[in-house]
C-alpha cells in the first residue's frame, strides 16, 4: 500500500507525473513544493472533512476554530453537546446530525488504516453525511493514500479545465477518466491541481 508521508513521497509522485505528461512537466516547477496536508486520522479528521462540505475554505476554518475554542474537538464532546452549543460554532442542522451520528457510531478508526482504499470508502460512506468526496478527502489527508483522488471536487475540476485548456469543466466521470493516467499517484496530482487552482484563482480550493 503506497502512502504519502513525507515531502520525498510527494517529490517522487511529482516526478512520475512530469515523466508521463508534458503539461505536468511544464506546470509543476512553477507550483513549487506541493503541500503535504497530512493530519492525524480518526474522528477529528472526519469531523474536519464534514465541516468543509459545500462551504468555502475560509468559512470551514472559522467554524473549526470556533469548535476548538468551545472544546468541541472529539467524539465524546460532540455527542454530549447540545444543539445550541453546536449551532453557536456555525454548524448547520444537517452537519450537527451527521457529526452526532458519526460520534455515536463507534468507528474502529485504527482498523481503517489496514484496509484497501475501496473498503475504507465503503465503511465511511455508510456513516451519516459521508459521501464519496468526504471519504476520499479522509483517505488522502488522514490515511495518506497515494492514489486517492476526489473527482467530485469542484476546485479539482476547474483546475483540470484550466490546466488542459478544456472547453468545459469536466464532470466527475470525465475527470476520473482523465486521472486514470496519473495512477498510482493521483493524490499527488490532486495536490498539484489544488496548487494550480490557488495560483490561477488566488484562493485555496481545499483545507
Amino acid at each position: 500500500m503506497r502512502l504519502i508521508e513525507t515531502a520525498d513521497d510527494l517529490a517522487e509522485g511529482a516526478a512520475f507525473l512530469a515523466s508521463l505528461c508534458p503539461v505536468w512537466a511544464r506546470v509543476l516547477p512553477d507550483l513549487g513544493p506541493l503541500p503535504l496536508r497530512r493530519r492525524d486520522d480518526g474522528f477529528t479528521a472526519i469531523c474536519d472533512a464534514v465541516v468543509s462540505q459545500q462551504i468555502s475554505v475560509h468559512a470551514a476554518a472559522a467554524i473549526s476554530a470556533r469548535m476548538a475554542d468551545a472544546g468541541l474537538t472529539g467524539a465524546e464532546a460532540i455527542a454530549a453537546a447540545d444543539d445550541e452549543a453546536l449551532r453557536a460554532s456555525g454548524l448547520s442542522r444537517p452537519k450537527i446530525r451527521y457529526l452526532r451520528g458519526i460520534a455515536e457510531a463507534a468507528v474502529d478508526w485504527d482498523g481503517l488504516r489496514d484496509l484497501p482504499d475501496d473498503q475504507v470508502i465503503a465503511a465511511l460512506v455508510a456513516l451519516p453525511g459521508i459521501g464519496r468526496w468526504t471519504a476520499e478527502i479522509y483517505l488522502k489527508f488522514a490515511l495518506g493514500r497515494a492514489d486517492a483522488f476526489a473527482a467530485g471536487d469542484l476546485a479539482l475540476q476547474e483546475a483540470a479545465r484550466l490546466l488542459y485548456d478544456l472547453p468545459d469543466r469536466p464532470n466527475p466521470a470525465r475527470l476520473t477518466e482523465l486521472a486514470e493516467a496519473w495512477r498510482p499517484w493521483r493524490a499527488v496530482a490532486a495536490r498539484g491541481l489544488w496548487a494550480y487552482y490557488r495560483q490561477a484563482k488566488g484562493r485555496e480550493g481545499v483545507r
